[in-house]
């Protein structure tokens, strides 16, 4: 296969199974990377991990993933490092990557302790452009763009991410109108706007502190809101629907009320575009 458009710098299309569909709790199980060089080389990876907890039976009959197909596979922070390393320098395309495989890659990142950044990347998602041309999802993408199927193997990542890039490349084919640089596609796919996970849309660092970005208590920092209503911290708590990282800050800074410290403040969550630090070894 061979991508359309020339490449400065590496581009990679991942795509995810996972346990569920919360970014914020769920776990992947398999992931795929397609790795396109500037100078058309192409390198293929897929790896299935073992999340820890278990793979609801809904979540199985999409990807037909159990947890005895995993039982024996690593968890994702032994190899995260490594991953890290095979991304940093490359831009990103997938399908929904901005709203689900990018968010819950970050997270899987984070719990593994290893910073992985965003910013200064080029993102491009083919849901966005599938959406803007034909609101629809990958199924009906293959069907109309690649006159097929996607039956076989569907809701494996190793396909999907496959079928992702060919969709891609029929959508430069068909839509003459569409940008050939990734910055122009980037900027078409929303790039305009800055990415934000879940944690994000509730908190910005502004110099190590968290500040809140919405809710009642919006432009206040969450120290401030641990000592003057720490009720309000106490229902964001309690609230299922409130993302998993979220409510770890809110009760971190319930309980170091009162701290000089400081200790509650989150480290940074990224290096700078398409570095990556550990902030610890990876387990043997």
């Amino acid at each position: 296969m061979k991508l359309p458009i020339s490449l400065d710098r590496p581009l990679a299309f991942i795509d995810t199974e996972t346990t569920g569909l919360r970014p914020d709790r769920d776990r992947i199980v398999e992931l795929a990377v397609l790795r396109f060089s500037p100078d058309g080389e192409l390198f293929e990876r897929k790896r299935r991990y073992n999340p820890g907890i278990p793979i609801p039976e809904e979540a199985s009959r999409v990807h037909k993933i159990t947890d005895a197909d995993v039982a024996d596979k690593p968890p994702f922070r032994r190899r995260a490092v490594s991953l890290a390393k095979l991304l940093a320098p490359c831009d990103l395309a997938g399908f929904n990557l901005l709203a689900f495989d990018l968010p819950i890659l970050l997270e899987e990142f984070r719990r593994a302790g290893v910073r992985f950044d965003v910013e200064g990347r080029r993102l491009v998602d083919m849901q966005r452009i599938f959406h803007a041309k034909e609101p629809r999802n990958l199924e009906a993408a293959v069907r109309m763009y690649l006159g097929r199927e996607h039956d076989d193997g569907a809701h494996s990542a190793e396909v999907d991410a496959r079928a992702t890039a060919e969709v891609f490349c029929a959508q430069l084919e068909r839509y003459q109108d569409l940008p050939r640089g990734l910055d122009e596609l980037h900027e078409y796919c929303g790039g305009d706007r800055p990415f934000q996970t879940p944690f994000d849309r509730w908190f910005q660092d502004r110099e190590g502190s968290l500040v809140f970005n919405q809710g009642k208590h919006q432009g206040r920092a969450l120290a401030e809101v641990a000592e003057m209503a720490p009720d309000y911290l106490e229902w964001m708590i309690r609230t299922d629907d409130i993302p998993e990282r979220v409510r770890e800050s809110a009760a971190q800074a319930l309980a170091a009320n009162g701290a000089a410290d400081g200790s509650w403040d989150h480290p940074p969550s990224s290096d700078r575009p398409g570095t990556v630090e550990p902030r610890r070894s990876d387990p043997p």
